[in-house]
């Protein structure tokens, strides 16, 4: 019924009976027979389990789609295609997820309240909620902001109807917006996101700085040795949230480099699109073939002078009343590309004969 029964901590040696590729565990998994079948099967439907447990406590469920590049010998992309997460990627993500919960709660409830370098989420802010409620309205989806736990419900309610959809593609990254970023520090916050009390980054220590401590200092729980002061860890998880920031922006700033290299290959071809954003001084639009955005700007629109309405989010010609709004399809032209400024320019496609 995915509930723990028993745990224990201890210095172990394990012995792999196999090893598998997600492609392949999932391929067992979806075809019912292969190499641990029956052991795959009964730990998917534990992980179910799991999963519907943190969505009942209150825990969101955002299912973004990612994409990546494909590139060539000289590191040029060729193909942009998204990356699919399948019932294995799902599955191993609540074990993790498991891990690292029951080892904060251990070292916070068995070890004197051990300030670990926790992993929080905190609730979002009244007005960001409020603010989210109003879009997906516009949408045509009621959004519950009587209590936390209300509005996790019915944001899970809005992803299960939009998953997959261009709709999905505005509203889930807006509602991950509303929410509060998560950061690491030495006070017990609990994740808001997960509906977790405890919660610590621990599986990843090859990887990340954070697990690697919550490693030692469940070491010297075991070993019985002193560990790290309040102090030490609030300033090891501070440096670790900066840090963490710092790769979140050189991570965009690369995609987006990616993004606009690619779509260089694509000046005066046209494609569908979605409006992702709308400004004073343009429209973002994202392709939805590939998820590259750009923008249209204001002053490339022609036959009319356009307004931007913020309460309204939308821009509105003042002669014609032809406006623009969030979520809106429309058939985009690549007008340039600036791969110093990261930019991509796009024009509507009916602009060009006005």
């Amino acid at each position: 019924q995915g509930k723990v029964q028993k745990y224990r901590f201890a210095k172990t040696v394990i012995y792999s009976d196999h090893r598998f590729a997600y492609e392949d565990a999932q391929k067992v998994i979806e075809e019912k027979k292969g190499t641990y079948a029956a052991e795959l099967e009964t730990m998917n439907d534990i992980a179910l389990n799991l999963r519907n447990a943190r969505y009942k406590n209150g825990a969101i469920n955002f299912e973004t789609t990612e994409f990546r590049f494909v590139l060539d010998k000289d590191g040029k992309p060729t193909a942009v295609i998204p990356k699919v997460r399948k019932d294995a990627h799902k599955m191993i993500e609540e074990y993790m997820l498991l891990a690292n919960k029951y080892v904060a709660m251990h070292l916070y409830t068995k070890n004197d309240k051990t300030p670990l370098p926790y992993r929080v989420h905190e609730e979002p802010s009244d007005e960001k909620i409020t603010e989210f409620a109003e879009t997906a309205a516009e949408f045509g989806y009621k959004i519950d902001t009587r209590s936390y736990k209300a509005y996790s419900k019915s944001i899970n309610e809005m992803v299960a109807k939009i998953e997959g959809t261009m709709e999905g593609d505005i509203l889930q990254p807006l509602a991950i917006r509303s929410m509060e970023k998560a950061y690491y520090t030495s006070k017990k916050i609990g994740h808001f996101g997960l509906a977790f009390d405890y919660y610590a980054h621990f599986t990843s220590p090859i990887r990340r700085y954070p697990d690697l401590i919550t490693h030692r200092m469940l070491q010297d729980y075991l070993t019985k040795k002193k560990s790290f002061d309040y102090g030490e860890v609030e300033k090891m998880a501070s440096h670790s949230s900066k840090q963490e920031q710092k790769a979140t922006s050189a991570e965009r700033a690369s995609i987006k480099y990616k993004q606009v290299e690619y779509m260089a290959n694509f000046k005066g071809e046209e494609f569908d699109g979605i409006i992702s954003g709308v400004t004073d001084w343009g429209i973002f639009v994202e392709i939805v073939e590939n998820k590259c955005e750009g923008m249209v700007r204001l002053r490339d629109m022609k036959g009319d002078h356009y307004n931007f309405l913020p309460e309204k989010k939308k821009v509105v010609g003042q002669r014609t009343g032809k406006s623009y709004s969030m979520g809106q399809q429309v058939r985009i032209r690549v007008k340039n590309t600036d791969l110093a400024k990261r930019n991509i320019d796009f024009v509507f496609v009916e602009e060009r004969h006005s």
